[in-house]
């Protein structure tokens, strides 16, 4: 069995770099982790290609393991990618990597246990509402912890980081005020320009998410996921899935927040939250979707940049009531 550490300020054989912190990657033999998860007994989530079970480490620590299948589609190209992704990165808002498994077969990583689940679950399943709403503050540090996620992706990482699957449901929330992007297994490792690749690559990602023109063109740039943030805010904003039959709500929600009337715009806002919200706030919101989501790449606003607005919305200011 190896350890691999990482220790502050330096590189590993894998290229990895730390600041201020050690950092520990171990491999783990498939025994430990059928034994760490009751032989595969609580399944916790579900992705397109894997299955995700709660373990038990030990010193009364649990993590999640992520078991990839060959049978629904994960290659061990696309295992050793999500690897060699989960090794590069390490930010509060992002799902951390402790381990992984190759062994009789199998494909296992050990993550980060994040205990209350997925945005989508919480905004978009009984279990989720019975539970209680999400407020508009609550809303506003989700986005806010995403936004930080992604540009710590696209601007610090190195080399830089396309996810190319932003969506409520690869969201956890650690509580109601703060969240983790996961799931890493579509990422793109650096883009050949300033703008992304100049090569078409099969269309990765979730309808309703994907970015029209990387849909139309193959070509995807870190305003790729700038477009799926700018989805992710419609959903947060309005409180609703990212399809609406079969229009996606950036379509389905394009005359209303297109409009320069108040009463419109405001209108937008998730039902549930009774108009708890504060105005100034959500046209802030609705604006930066709108920039998310332009057809122009030019146009779009990097996610630094998105991260210094939702910041300064946050900042304590005069609560305005909202029209009736």
């Amino acid at each position: 069995m190896d350890n691999w550490c990482y220790s502050a300020g330096g590189s590993s054989k894998h290229g990895l770099k730390e600041v201020g912190s050690l950092r520990v990657i171990r491999t783990y033999a498939l025994q430990e982790l059928k034994t760490a998860t009751a032989d595969f007994k609580f399944q916790i989530g579900v992705g397109a290609t894997s299955f995700v079970y709660l373990a038990e480490i030990g010193d009364g620590r649990f993590g999640a393991v992520k078991r990839v299948m060959e049978e629904r589609g994960g290659s061990r190209k696309m295992f050793l990618d999500e690897v060699s992704v989960l090794l590069r990165i390490s930010h509060p808002n992002l799902v951390g990597l402790l381990g992984f498994c190759l062994d009789k077969g199998e494909q296992l990583l050990l993550l980060e246990y994040i205990p209350n689940k997925s945005l989508f679950d919480k905004m978009h399943t009984y279990h989720g509402q019975f539970s209680g709403i999400l407020t508009w503050s609550n809303r506003l540090n989700i986005a806010l912890d995403i936004a930080r996620a992604l540009e710590y992706l696209h601007s610090q990482a190195d080399p830089p980081i396309i996810h190319r699957d932003v969506k409520s449901s690869n969201i956890l929330l650690v509580d109601n005020n703060h969240a983790k992007l996961a799931d890493f297994g579509l990422c793109k490792l650096g883009y050949g320009t300033e703008h992304g690749s100049q090569t078409p690559t099969s269309v990765k990602g979730s309808f309703g998410y994907i970015d029209t023109i990387y849909l139309s063109t193959g070509l995807v740039s870190p305003k790729s996921d700038v477009y799926s943030f700018g989805v992710l805010l419609l959903e947060l904003i309005t409180g609703l899935k990212s399809t609406q039959g079969s229009l996606t709500l950036v379509e389905w929600t394009k005359e209303c927040r297109k409009s320069n009337g108040i009463e419109a715009l405001a209108r937008m806002l998730d039902p549930k939250l009774n108009g708890d919200a504060n105005l100034e706030q959500l046209l802030s919101l609705i604006s930066v979707a709108n920039l998310a989501l332009l057809e122009n790449l030019e146009g779009r606003p990097d996610m630094s940049q998105i991260v210094d607005v939702i910041l300064s919305s946050i900042k304590p200011q005069l609560q305005l009531e909202l029209p009736v």
